[in-house]
């Protein structure tokens, strides 16, 4: 039986590694509350062998919160979904789009399109493990592999097993010969492929993702497709978010000041030091949140050249926020 699926996909924050960790979608979620935010991926192995109450805690805060998952090992899968469910997460979602040498070695992300099958095997043993929503996020073709009709199969391949959720990044991923970083702005951005997708599968929930970077721009692309998942610009700029709640969840509550923001997330950063977090853990994640605002390039350098002292503390986010004010 499926689980059902109550969450609301219409804007999300994707996951990314080395940033959305549990401290910047804290910073998300003061600014937005509708959002779906994503964890970073965290591999099979590492949950299993690993330390899970490292990769796997959270704020209570952060819900509606999804873990997405690196593996291509149904059993190993199956085993992490239901540590998901355990520990409360509201979504599972595989990644079939990380383009790294790394994970490709482990037969983890893109490389998973040329193996329809496999990540159907995949996506049900997740399904059949727990009764949250699983998903899963892929790219628009990988390498050679690139036409429509390959899209199609893999997507019409993977729905057969009852997941109805596809959050697709507009770009095809090289797998050989461009770096993580190039895949994400080299190929070019195919949004028309994606859009035709949603027509092809009307009964299927189609997220987009790949360089979005406002509402205005959200809401085109909510004319063809079901969601829309932001990436880098919700990190460089998280102010973005601020309006996201009245602008495309229909909530009456005011748009949070930046200064308000700020004040907040000092009073979080105060609580995890207490409980043994370091400043620059936390810190790095606000840089962007007065972007383009005057005093913006010295509340900056004020974190910047002070949060990873070893005995820093708040008192450094309080210099630079005066630098905005």
């Amino acid at each position: 039986m499926l689980a059902s699926d109550n969450l609301n996909r219409r804007f999300s924050v994707a996951p990314m590694m080395d940033w959305s960790d549990r401290h910047c979608r804290y910073l998300w979620r003061l600014l937005s509350k509708h959002s779906l935010l994503y964890t970073e991926m965290v591999t099979t192995g590492a949950l299993l062998q690993g330390d899970q109450e490292r990769f796997l805690r959270y704020n209570d805060e952060e819900h509606p919160l999804a873990l997405q998952l690196g593996g291509s090992d149904p059993t190993a899968l199956a085993e992490c979904t239901r540590l998901a469910e355990q520990w409360g997460y509201d979504e599972v979602n595989l990644n079939c789009g990380c383009p790294s040498d790394r994970v490709q070695n482990g037969m983890i992300g893109a490389c998973l399109m040329a193996h329809p099958q496999l990540v159907a095997d995949c996506i049900k043993a997740m399904q059949d493990a727990a009764t949250i929503p699983v998903t899963i996020k892929h790219r628009i073709g990988i390498d050679d592999m690139d036409d429509y009709e390959g899209l199609l199969h893999f997507v019409a391949t993977v729905a057969e097993t009852g997941c109805s959720t596809f959050i697709v990044h507009a770009r095809k991923a090289w797998l050989q010969g461009l770096s993580p970083k190039q895949n994400r702005e080299v190929p070019p951005l195919v949004y028309d492929t994606v859009y035709k997708l949603k027509q092809a599968l009307p009964h299927l929930s189609i997220t987009i993702n790949g360089g979005i970077r406002s509402i205005d721009e959200t809401r085109e692309h909510l004319e063809h497709v079901d969601g829309v998942m932001v990436g880098r610009e919700a990190y460089s700029n998280p102010y973005l978010l601020a309006s996201v709640d009245q602008h495309l969840f229909n909530s009456d509550n005011p748009i949070r000041s930046r200064e308000q923001v700020m004040l907040d997330y000092i009073d979080y950063c105060d609580r995890q030091l207490l409980a043994g977090s370091r400043l620059h853990h936390m810190s790095k994640h606000v840089l962007g949140l007065f972007q383009s605002e005057k005093g913006a390039r010295a509340f900056r350098r004020e974190i910047s050249e002070n949060a990873y002292k070893a005995c820093a503390n708040t008192d450094v986010l309080k210099a630079a926020l005066a630098h905005v004010l």
